[in-house]
């Protein structure tokens, strides 16, 4: 009765067509980067609710939410029935890299929601227990919704951004892309290469710069990465410009000294506003990451890179959970227009894809 329903839990998280390039073959480097070609961006997605129709796309063929699939009338959901949907949800989103405690909190709302009640006539456990599990996904993914674009416009010029993160990531390409995006919304934009512990960083980010043909500030390797960040500041403020992105070297959460560094990094150049990037394909580890360094400097927004190489996507739904802070962008290739807004609908769209 239930195989339909376990076979779609097994594979909650695979994407239609996702990219077969391996970890190698997605991390950055400077060869890579060499290769990389200005493109324009993609057109901003509004995070907004769901509509009728869009809910009836995702949520089943009745337009219904599923608090109305569920009452006092219809036949009664049997508990056992129940554990053993439950039991092969676990198994999927432990498979999909998802956080345990995340995993609880779904397996809990899905039960709280179905256990001892009675559904519709007209639809089935599994229908109800689908649409269900999706309001459950939907309630995470919704946790602080994040319109960069709105926000960036509202600020104070210069806006100060400052990218944090261990290296691997693909900071630096994410910073670019960011830089591609404000530009092509004419807005002006200082880089500044606070990463002086990497020669290679130096020189990636001044590629980046040309290419797109914005200003950069950077000093000698192993100069002072917090004298790097406030020169650019000051130079976006004597030049009016409007937008600092400030790189900082990627240190392992582990490291304290080189944390001790970036807050001081942060204390001079006082970013409006502090943004993890972190690897979609680190799972847990991403997770361990973002709480690492929220503690010691404080995230305000996440970015997500590799999602194109990412066929499960628990890290979103990880990370959305365990920090409570939004997911900004998602970025989904090598090109500066493979950046996508990050919205709950876009994300369930992905996940829940046939």
């Amino acid at each position: 009765m239930f195989e339909s329903l376990k076979g779609k839990l097994r594979n909650l998280f695979k994407r239609g067509g996702a990219a077969d390039e391996s970890k190698a073959d997605v991390k950055e480097d400077i060869t890579t980067e060499a290769r990389v070609e200005t493109q324009p961006a993609a057109p901003a997605e509004e995070v907004k609710e769901l509509s009728r129709k869009e809910r009836s796309k995702l949520f089943g063929r009745k337009e219904k939410k599923n608090t109305e699939l569920v009452g006092d009338s219809g036949k009664k959901i049997k508990e056992g029935s129940l554990d053993e949907i439950l039991w092969e949800l676990e198994l999927a989103l432990m498979e999909a890299d998802v956080a345990f405690p995340v995993v609880e909190e779904i397996k809990n709302g899905v039960k709280d929601d179905l256990s001892g009640k009675r559904h519709a006539r007209g639809y089935t456990l599994n229908e109800v227990v689908e649409a269900s599990i999706k309001e459950s996904v939907l309630k995470i993914l919704r946790i602080n919704e994040f319109d960069f674009d709105a926000w960036i416009r509202a600020r104070a010029k210069p806006a100060i951004v400052m990218f944090v993160g261990i290296n691997g990531t693909g900071k630096t390409t994410a910073i670019a892309k960011i830089a591609n995006r404000l530009m092509k919304d004419e807005m002006t934009v200082v880089l500044a290469a606070s990463d002086t512990f990497r020669a290679g960083a130096i020189e990636q980010l001044t590629i980046h710069s040309e290419r797109l043909g914005c200003k950069i500030v950077k000093h000698s390797a192993d100069a002072d990465p917090a004298a790097v960040a406030f020169d650019a500041v000051e130079h976006a403020k004597a030049k009016r410009k409007d937008v600092v992105l400030v790189d900082t070297a990627g240190r392992m959460q582990t490291n304290s000294n080189l944390m001790d560094e970036m807050k001081k990094i942060k204390k001079v150049a006082k970013p409006d506003l502090v943004m993890f990037v972190g690897d979609s394909l680190a799972g847990n580890d991403a997770v361990e990451q973002a709480k690492a360094f929220d503690s010691a400097v404080g995230i305000d927004a996440i970015m997500l890179t590799k999602i194109d190489a990412d066929s499960k996507g628990g890290a979103a739904l990880s990370i959305a959970h365990s920090i409570g802070k939004p997911i900004a962008f998602v970025s989904d290739g090598q090109e500066y227009d493979k950046l996508i807004k990050f919205s709950s609908k876009w994300m369930m769209d992905r996940l829940f894809e046939d």
